[in-house]
Order: C-alpha cells, then structure tokens, then sequence
C-alpha cells in the first residue's frame, strides 16, 4: 500500500515538474504578451492620428490589431502548455469562414469606407451626386455615407454603392456653373433680351466674376428662341443663384416687354371650293 501511494507521489512530482514549468512560462509569456499588445496598439494609435487617419477608421482598426494579436497570443500559449491547437485553429478559421459570408454586404461597405476616408473623392461640406441623389455630404462613416438633400431630407448610401459607382463633386475645382434656360418669343429683340439677362446675372453678390457669365442662343424650340445663362457661382450658393436669376430674369424682361411665350401651334384653316 505504501509502495502504491508513494508511486502516485513521485508520477505527480512528475506532472507538477513536468507542466509546472510549461504553466509558469506560460503565465510569464501571457502577462508579457498583453503588455507588448498594449504597447503596440498605442503607437499604432499614434501613427494613425499623426496621418490623420478618420477618428472611426482609427479605433476599428485598433480593435481589430488588439482582437488578432490576443487570439494569436492565447493560441501560441496553449501550444506551449503541450494543447493540440491544430483542430482549434480549424474550428477558428471555419467560424471566421462563415461569419464572413454572413457579413459579406458589411464588409464590403467598410472596405468602401476606408477607402473613401482614404483616398478622399469627397469630404464633409462637398456637394456631389450619388446614386441619383444631389447633396451635400453631412457626415462620412464607416458604412455608410449621409447626404443632405436642398430639399433637407437626409439621405443613407451604404459605402459600396458610393464607391462603386459614379461620383459627381461639384465642390473640387471651388466653382460651379448653373444651367438657366430662358425662352423668349421669336418677335422679340435677341440683342436686348440678353442685355437684360446678363445684367441680372452680373450684379448678383454670389455671381463670381472669374470665370464670366455668359448668355448666348442655345437654340430655336417650336415656339421661342431659347436663351442659355451660364453665371458661375460657389458650391454653397448654387440654388440661391438658381432660384434668385430665374424670378429676377423674370420680372426685368416682362419690364422690358420682351415676351416669354406660352407652347402654341398654330392652325391653318383653307376653305374647301365646293
């Protein structure tokens, strides 16, 4: 009996010289591990905020550095205690397999947004159009991007539809130009017409100076001459151009008596010979 219970003492002396050893390495390299893991996310930290990475950009990517070092930290701790960590990565990777097919459309708009955020087609107060929808852009996120419509309605694009598609910035060269059309009746004077317009236009206080306005015929439509008005004007101010020519254009050429015709045919009527 006393020979059974010592042969158990000396096979756990074994066990505890054996794995007492791996265990304390094992909580060393843990304690050590979570303190370079530390280290390393706070100068990743900095990097990013010295190159002006995007505040959301930044702490996604810092949790995501923390998360993969961690799981690579525990998996090379568990090979050291003597744990078979081969099915254990299977199993991780087949998890990561499928939560990424499940999260396939939001992986694909954070892409798009760090791209964005990267390489910048648009920033916050630019107005583009995209998707079908004129804005200006309220806030760019990690998902998705937020327009603010001039009808004040706000408008959600998920990333990958941004990016993936065709963006018009109106805001990248400082200037846009607004498409005015003016219809006026072939009867009346061209010369005076376009005096008239381009004298509204020029003492507009948003209408830029550099590059010139113009009006110029655009083209003879089946009831009017069509007089085309190009002021140029800054992003911010385009529908108060817009809105303020149209109505000031308006009421100077009634002023001036140049008529803006209505759509009209006219109908001939021969008298038949009986």
């Amino acid at each position: 009996m006393n020979e059974q219970v010592t042969g158990y003492i000396e096979k756990a002396y074994d066990l505890i010289i054996t794995y007492g050893l791996k265990v304390i390495a094992a909580i060393v390299v843990l304690i050590l591990g979570f303190w370079i893991i530390k280290i390393i996310t706070r100068r990743t930290a900095k990097v990013m905020e010295k190159r002006h990475v995007n505040v959301s950009v930044s702490g996604f990517l810092q949790s995501l550095i923390n998360i993969l070092l961690k799981v690579m930290l525990l998996i090379s701790i568990a090979k050291m205690v003597g744990i078979e960590t081969t099915s254990f990565i299977a199993v991780l990777g087949a998890a990561g397999l499928a939560v990424g097919m499940a999260m396939q459309g939001t992986l694909a708009n954070f892409a798009a947004g760090v791209m964005i955020l990267a390489f910048k087609p648009f920033k916050v107060g630019d107005l583009i159009v995209s998707q079908g929808h004129l804005g200006t852009v309220k806030e760019i996120h990690i998902f998705v991007t937020i327009l603010l419509t001039p009808e004040n309605k706000t408008v959600i694009l998920p990333n990958a539809s941004v990016s993936g598609n065709d963006i018009v910035n109106y805001t990248t060269e400082g200037l846009i130009r607004v498409d005015m059309d003016f219809g006026i009746s072939y009867g009346s004077n061209i010369k005076q017409a376009k005096d008239v317009l381009m004298k509204i236009i020029e003492s507009h206080p948003k209408v830029l100076k550099e590059p010139a306005p113009f009006v110029g015929v655009k083209g003879l439509g089946d009831s009017s001459v069509n007089l085309a008005v190009r002021p140029y004007t800054l992003p911010a101010d385009y529908w108060k151009v817009y809105f303020d020519v149209y109505e000031a254009g308006k009421i100077a050429l009634d002023e001036a008596g140049i008529v803006i015709p209505f759509p009209q045919m006219d109908v001939h009527l021969d008298k038949l010979e009986q």
